[in-house]
């Protein structure tokens, strides 16, 4: 289907879904483009962060919606939402309110193994 304007409406059940229905998605810092974390959603997830603009994510582990910062106020505002090219991974550009860690680091991202030891790149903020 086309929109008014002769683009493809996007439609979230084209993506490709794992075995479970989940899809990984990226979280990015739109200003400083950091990769933050990387998360799972589903289509009601995919659904709810587009509707909301407030991304939000399935978690596994409860087996529920999650959205960031909802308890923490460490949240994250969509300010665009990219599909890869096989359509089976997002990446979503955030304002970030605060860490993205639960380890209250900014990003998940905080070791290098590259040298074949653990170097811890950046401390918990304070």
């Amino acid at each position: 289907m086309q929109s008014k304007r002769g683009q493809i409406v996007f439609d979230p059940k084209s993506l490709k879904y794992d075995e479970k229905g989940l899809i990984p998605c990226i979280a990015q810092d739109a200003e400083t483009g950091d990769v933050l974390m990387v998360a799972w959603m589903n289509v009601e997830a995919v659904e709810k962060t587009l509707e909301t603009k407030r991304v939000t994510y399935w978690s596994r582990s409860r087996q529920s919606f999650w959205i960031k910062g909802e308890s923490s106020g460490h949240t994250q505002e969509l300010v665009d939402l990219r599909v890869d090219c096989d359509r089976d991974c997002l990446l979503a550009m955030v304002n970030q309110e605060g860490p993205a860690c639960h380890t209250n680091r900014r990003s998940c991202f905080y070791t290098s193994v590259t040298t074949g030891e653990e170097v811890e790149l950046m401390k918990p903020m304070k």
